[in-house]
């Protein structure tokens, strides 16, 4: 049985952080191994996705971020996908800012890391299409960095 809730659509806040040509993302380990996101999360109750995103990049980098753009929009409905084992009833949907850290990383502590976050790291986008980032989507996309890019819906993808 998924840890998830049936039939309830979450949104989520995500924050695209590229500097010097390197993207910033939470590593997170699996039963398959460790693969990484973007840092950010769920909108809880009363609060806006804005104050989620940054209310979890605290919590996952220990800094918090000035959001900029609305970039893209991706939906995940756990039933399609290949973890429909553990998250055939999670539906969410994830907007992702551009975002700038305010602050600097080194010496910074999560205050509330996610359960299978083991760390954070700066990934070159260059290396990002091979790379095990979620959605799939966004490590052809984010290679090429921001420029260019503009507010586009990803659909259902993972």
């Amino acid at each position: 049985m998924s840890r998830h809730t049936a039939l309830i659509v979450r949104n989520s806040g995500k924050a695209i952080i590229i500097r010097d040509g390197r993207l910033l993302a939470i590593r997170h380990t699996g039963q398959d191994g460790d693969w990484f996101s973007l840092p950010g999360g769920g909108q809880e109750p009363g609060e806006t996705v804005l104050d989620a995103l940054q209310r979890e990049c605290i919590e996952e980098l220990g800094v918090s971020v000035v959001p900029g753009q609305l970039r893209l929009v991706r939906e995940y409905i756990g039933a399609n996908h290949e973890f429909s084992r553990e998250d055939g009833d999670f539906h969410q949907i994830d907007f992702m800012f551009e975002c700038e850290l305010n602050g600097d990383l080194p010496g910074a502590q999560p205050t509330s890391p996610d359960e299978r976050q083991i760390g954070v790291e700066w990934i070159p986008l260059a290396t990002l299409p091979a790379s095990l980032l979620f959605p799939k989507e966004l490590r052809k996309l984010l290679a090429e960095g921001l420029d260019g890019l503009s507010t586009a819906y990803l659909g259902d993808v993972n």
